[in-house]
């Protein structure tokens, strides 16, 4: 019998679109090398873009403002509850206004180490290069940036850096940013460039003669579905972090939008590369339905510690300071408390199961900030952090400014996604993919305040100039709506929805997906093991046959259903799963998020495997429950060599 994890290796996948050549010129002779599309043909042309957050509003503002007619798809009420709202600490750019060192060339390097060498060079150059460019614009659309006394936009330090790069805003740069694209967005909504479709699904990709030519949504309100035709597709619709149930993410963030294109051809790219964030408040609870991220600015400040004593349960200000473990500045003392989110992580899980935790079942770690608040006062505290002080007080009923904060890791952003080439296509023409939805930029690890600038970068920058190229060359005939291929997309997405209905079993979709996030957790979490891998991979297509046998949806199609868009969103879930427990099992060394208990050093950081694993792994979709093929692109390294990564 044939099984999920028997997969078959295909021919390698390669970025024909990369120029090569001197790296540091490679966006602008690509950039040159575009086929161009005049203004008055621009007008012709129609392009989707699903999702508005900080990648898709940008897009959608961006192409508008160019000329192109847009519709611009969201399932929440209006494009500012976009995820990217939630985004707290900051952007990296490399404009070196401390004149500490920093450089394009060092922030490059920073972000092909902190992914340790599991992304491309080209495109991470890329992301340094308009990295400055994204900062001058965000300030002329009004982005309120923190500035210093004398008028200079100020910046922080972010974990893998050790120059201070990142432009924030207080603690709700994900919020001032995202207003910012979404001004922009408005202004092309009212000027007739972008027709707004809120509170809409996509729940199929409509591919006619292997080109992507349009999208099957659900309005969320109606329940109606129909399909929108265009010339291309942009997908900006996030990350899949809430296969685990317990995220960080919003409640509403899903696979679906992704995996109905990978279902179609596709290819997805690293799906076991999650990251996993240090500084997140402590489960509390099964009552939990999503977990609250404390933002990794305050790890400038806050000093991270636990008692050296197991089983040390004394009020924390009760323990002197020979008493406490600084784990971080310990064991990384060029970093500190500035390691990267991976490496944070795992030391926090480590001091945890050696019985040194603090709080509720000693999952959680201090963090403190006695010291600076004696240093520099209260009120400069305040300044810079409290937002966050009040909203971890809102939760927990512990004041910060009296007692240390409680963190603990917890599942945050997904590296993996679609993959696409360097002018962010898919391998389906016609498909483009931005922002977390694809696998593009960061390599087995995300460096802290790197989705904000990977967001806006591919919106505002990299769509716009490279989305013409295929334009300009591929055909724009009308697609009939009656066209077999849209008809079928059609009958797809009403069978499923039929099927959900029809099920009339007895367990909830919740309570499905609070077992899937469970497994996955477990075993394909933080840490990872053959043999876990193995469990989770017999028990997942166990728990799907079950859900597709004994879910409950109540209602019907034709209304507002939450229960029917969850139940839709857990199925797509259970197939990802899958895949990315295929995928860890597959890899099978230790880089970045992946870790492989057994592929570790001897003084446990991970051990990369460069000469049996240094490519992405493309998977190709052979149907559900079926072997998928593995399409490897190999990775190169020409400017940054491999070393073991150290923040030592």
């Amino acid at each position: 019998m044939t099984t999920y994890s028997d997969f078959t290796v295909g021919d390698p996948v390669a970025d024909r679109a990369a120029p090569d050549g001197p790296i540091e010129t490679r966006w602008e002779r690509r950039r040159f090398g575009v086929k161009l599309v005049n203004p008055a043909n621009k007008r012709k042309m129609h392009v989707i873009v699903v999702g508005t957050g900080l990648a898709g509003g940008s897009a959608s503002a961006t192409l508008a403002e160019l000329g192109y007619r847009v519709s611009s798809f969201c399932y929440q009420d209006s494009p500012r509850r976009a995820h990217s709202i939630a985004a707290q600490g900051g952007i990296n750019a490399a404009k070196n206004y401390r004149n500490d060192g920093d450089s394009v060339h060092r922030l490059f390097y920073d972000t092909v180490k902190g992914g340790d060498f599991r992304a491309r060079e080209s495109n991470v150059h890329r992301l340094a290069e308009i990295s400055r460019q994204i900062i001058d614009q965000c300030v002329a659309q009004g982005v309120p940036f923190a500035r210093e006394y004398g008028g200079l936009l100020d910046n922080r330090s972010f974990g893998g850096a050790q120059v201070s790069r990142t432009f924030y805003a207080r603690g709700q740069t994900g919020q001032q940013l995202l207003l910012g694209a979404y001004q922009a967005l408005e202004r092309q909504v009212d000027a007739g460039g972008v027709t707004m479709y809120p509170r809409h699904e996509m729940l199929e990709l409509i591919v006619v003669d292997g080109h992507a030519r349009g999208i099957v949504a659900r309005d969320l309100i109606t329940g109606e579905t129909r399909s929108h035709l265009a010339d291309a597709v942009v997908l900006a619709s996030g990350g899949y972090g809430n296969v685990f149930f317990l995220s960080t993410n919003a409640k509403g963030c899903n696979v679906t939008a992704s995996w109905r294109a990978h279902r179609k051809g596709a290819l997805f790219a690293n799906p076991c590369f999650t990251q996993i964030h240090p500084t997140c408040i402590p489960v509390s609870g099964d009552h939990q339905s999503k977990l609250t991220l404390m933002s990794e600015s305050l790890r400038n400040d806050g000093r991270v510690w636990v008692p050296a004593r197991k089983g040390d349960d004394r009020d924390p200000n009760l323990i002197p300071e020979a008493e406490r473990d600084y784990f971080l500045e310990r064991q990384y003392p060029a970093f500190g408390n500035l390691v990267p989110r991976d490496i944070a992580s795992r030391a926090a899980k480590n001091v945890c199961d050696e019985g040194r935790g603090v709080g509720p079942g000693g999952l959680g770690v201090f963090l403190d900030f006695a010291e600076v608040i004696g240093r520099l006062g209260r009120p400069a505290v305040e300044a810079k952090y409290g937002n966050l002080f009040q909203m971890y007080q809102r939760i927990t009923g512990e004041d910060p400014y009296e007692v240390p904060m409680r963190i603990y890791p917890a599942v945050h952003y997904t590296m993996g996604g679609l993959w696409v080439d360097y002018d962010l296509q898919s391998t389906i023409p016609g498909l483009f993919v931005v922002g977390e939805a694809n696998f593009s930029d960061h390599g087995a690890n995300r460096l802290g305040a790197s989705a904000l600038m990977q967001g806006l970068a591919d919106g505002y920058f990299v769509l716009p100039s490279t989305i013409g190229d295929y334009l300009a060359t591929s055909d724009h005939d009308p697609v009939d709506p009656d066209h077999p291929a849209v008809r079928a997309a059609e009958d797809d997405v009403a069978q499923r929805i039929d099927t959900l209905l029809s099920i009339k079993g007895a367990r909830t979709v919740d309570s499905f997906h609070r077992e899937l996030g469970h497994v996955m957790w477990e075993h394909c979490g933080m840490e990872r093991t053959e043999a876990g891998l193995r469990k989770a991979l017999d028990r997942i297509p166990e728990l799907r046959r079950e859900f597709w046998e004994t879910v409950m949806v109540p209602g019907t199609g034709v209304e507002l259903n939450q229960s029917l868009e969850r139940a839709g969103r857990v199925g797509d879930f259970f197939e990802l799963a899958e895949l990315m427990c295929l995928d860890a099992l597959h890899r099978n060394e230790s880089c970045g998020g992946h870790f492989r208990a057994e592929s570790q050093t001897p003084d446990g950081e991970a051990a990369r495997d460069d000469e049996n694993f240094s490519y992405a792994a493309a998977w190709e979709f052979t149907g559900r429950g079926e072997a998928p093929v593995l399409h490897k692109e190999d990775l190169t390294f020409e400017y940054v060599a491999p070393t073991q990564r150290s923040y030592k």
